[in-house]
């Protein structure tokens, strides 16, 4: 009881806190008054009497693994008004207007007052959290209320709060779910360690959401016209680190390959440094009218929304962060059959841990093994196949979460 009085007075000053730094910081700015916002968005999209179902996600890597639930709910139980809310900016800003809930809100801080207001307005008949998110008063509330709440796509490491002696409060937090859908063996016997019996090893829902992608076209004329049948390295989520290994190889290689980067952060500065760095004829997306592209050896996308298709070209990904900011999405490139190269910090990524352990994913820690490992690539064509045939494989060996945490959601509504 003592805790949890202490965890809302910290939880009330962190509000304090964050609500000064909102005047000086854009980003924590959006956190604060987008949370203000959520209160009058659940009045104006819910009635009294609505059946709901809430999913919580922190940002946008744990949206895109909740929305193969999603999707399915939205089909399968169409009377009902899906909630979604984020922790984070980075997710809600992008997803605030996604089509697949009723209403997408930032989640407001766990606070004894603020939860109470949340639950009684959404009311909702289950409650899914996605991955990491552990919150001890919506938890608290919600086994008060007897909502059904569920952790999916659950990863955990003995690194975390919950396995050390001194985690009593947050491991009583966890215990709240009535079921928990991990992504392997190791966590389902980490929970067995703390008392958790209650789980089920359903792997990546993410998985699911990837292996949709070939079902739908994929087709760019702009990337048919650039490919011209040539081998294609196409770059994508890339970071300075990541560009400047590229560039250099770029710059320096003789062989016919055709190039398109994908950065991180498209802010013209920052494209135009990209582009000033590059020897070799190149192009953005967003000059591409009257462009001879059979002619560009490297196409810059200065845009978003495109790369999962770009892919597709590939014979070869590189996928950006894994130097420095934390590795972008792996499993995109993957269901396309390609071999993959990343940076040498990929560790906490399950995905990446284990396509390096199976030869499908390759680091690089170095100027030198980027060049390297491209020549071997390209002097063994036979290889390339052979290596993204193990990504391909991965997928279509791990995917089907959706579909076993669906029946279990099916029993309770």
């Amino acid at each position: 009881m003592f805790l949890r009085f202490l965890y809302n007075i910290l939880i009330n000053i962190a509000w304090l806190v964050l609500s000064v730094i909102a005047l000086f910081n854009a980003k924590i700015k959006l956190f604060v008054q987008g949370r203000k916002r959520t209160f009058p968005l659940l009045k104006e999209k819910l009635n009294k009497g609505d059946k709901t179902i809430w999913m919580h996600v922190a940002s946008l890597g744990e949206f895109e693994q909740g929305l193969p639930i999603l999707e399915r709910l939205h089909s399968k139980y169409p009377e009902h008004k899906l909630v979604l809310s984020f922790f984070s900016p980075s997710g809600y800003e992008v997803k605030k207007n996604t089509s697949i809930a009723d209403v997408v809100v930032y989640l407001p801080l766990d606070s004894h007052h603020k939860v109470k207001r949340f639950l009684n307005m959404v009311n909702p008949q289950l409650a899914i959290f996605v991955k990491y998110e552990v919150w001890p008063n919506y938890l608290y509330q919600l086994k008060k209320r007897n909502i059904p709440t569920i952790l999916v796509s659950a990863i955990f490491s003995e690194r975390q709060i919950y396995f050390k002696s001194y985690g009593g409060f947050m491991r009583k937090s966890l215990r709240e779910f009535d079921h928990y859908f991990v992504q392997d063996e190791k966590s389902k016997k980490l929970l067995e360690s703390i008392g958790i019996k209650n789980s089920s090893i359903g792997g990546d829902t993410r998985l699911d959401r990837v292996s949709e992608i070939l079902k739908r076209n994929n087709q760019l004329d702009f990337m048919d016209r650039f490919k011209n049948n040539q081998l294609c390295l196409v770059a994508g989520s890339t970071w300075p680190e990541d560009e400047k290994i590229l560039v250099n190889y770029i710059n320096s290689t003789p062989e016919k390959i055709k190039f398109v980067i994908a950065p991180h952060e498209i802010k013209s500065a920052h494209i135009d440094k990209i582009a000033s760095a590059l020897e070799k004829t190149a192009v953005r997306y967003s000059e591409l009218d009257n462009q001879n592209l059979k002619e560009i050896d490297v196409l810059i996308i200065d845009t978003i929304g495109l790369l999962t298709k770009i892919y597709s070209y590939a014979n070869i990904a590189y996928v950006g962060g894994g130097f420095a900011t934390g590795l972008h999405n792996t499993m995109e490139p993957a269901i396309f059959g390609i071999p993959i190269i990343i940076g040498p910090q990929f560790g906490g990524f399950k995905e990446a841990e284990d396509l390096v352990n199976e030869g499908g994913i390759i680091p690089i820690s170095s100027q030198d093994s980027f060049d390297n490992l491209m020549n071997d690539l390209l002097n063994h064509p036979i290889s390339i196949k052979n290596i993204g045939a193990i990504n391909a494989n991965y997928i279509n060996a791990n995917k089907g979460a959706s579909e076993l945490i669906m029946k279990y959601i099916s029993k309770i509504l």
